[in-house]
């Protein structure tokens, strides 16, 4: 069965009419969007639909959606992502259900795939809050190969971007990085979901593995890609 996920309390219009297709939400948290209110609202939206719930931290920086690297200690941004998450957290637990993941976001998302240190921090950040916690990683990245024998992980594929060779995101500047047709979109989440490999932007099919597939809610189409690969998966699965 796939398992998709989704970003979502980010500001989107759709979340009511994505909550219901997902297995997996990844709630922001403060970082790059949101407050107390959009957290419970997401959070009780989640509930009611019986989607696992995570925090979704990112650097402290809504101007730029937290799309941009700071140029911060790792010990003010281990403080910044131990508040988000326990902003998701307490929410989750005061009404009476578990968090279940932490999906870091954007730039910080991206840095991960390379950088030890920032993904040691993650890592131990994770355990201290709770080490029953699962992270989801990017592919044959830093914070996967730190993670082993320390946390759970799931490994996370993108329907909606495109890949480089070495399994990083194509940069969102370049021409055929966002994915919006959704034929395209079905063909290559197959690929990932029923036989674990991932074709990128220059046709390369690559193995790997894929636990969980995330769709973006900010993505112009999204309800209408992830409604068409629900319906389309749906009797296969």
């Amino acid at each position: 069965m796939i398992k998709f996920n989704c970003d979502l309390a980010e500001g989107g219009k759709y979340d009511e009419r994505l909550m219901p297709l997902i297995s997996f939400c990844n709630i922001a948290c403060g970082g790059h969007f949101g407050n107390k209110q959009t957290v419970v609202e997401a959070v009780q939206l989640a509930i009611k639909n019986n989607v696992k719930i995570g925090a979704h931290p990112s650097y402290p920086d809504v101007e730029n959606f937290g799309r941009k690297k700071m140029d911060m200690s790792l010990k003010n941004l281990r403080k910044s992502l131990k508040t988000q998450i326990l902003l998701v957290k307490d929410t989750v637990e005061r009404l009476g259900e578990k968090l279940h993941h932490i999906k870091p976001h954007g730039a910080l998302y991206n840095e991960l795939k390379y950088d030890k240190e920032k993904s040691l921090m993650m890592i131990d950040l994770v355990k201290e809050i709770d080490d029953k916690l699962v992270l989801f990683v990017p592919p044959k990245s830093a914070i996967e190969e730190g993670a082993k024998n320390e946390i759970k992980t799931l490994i996370e594929g993108f329907a909606d971007r495109a890949y480089e060779e070495d399994l990083s995101l194509v940069s969102r500047g370049k021409t055929g990085a966002v994915l919006h047709d959704k034929n395209q979109i079905l063909e290559k989440v197959k690929m990932m979901g029923f036989e674990d490999k991932i074709i990128t932007i220059n046709g390369v099919i690559l193995n790997q593995k894929i636990d969980t597939i995330c769709i973006h809610s900010d993505t112009e189409n999204s309800v209408e890609i992830l409604e068409y690969l629900y319906s389309s998966l749906h009797k296969k699965q």
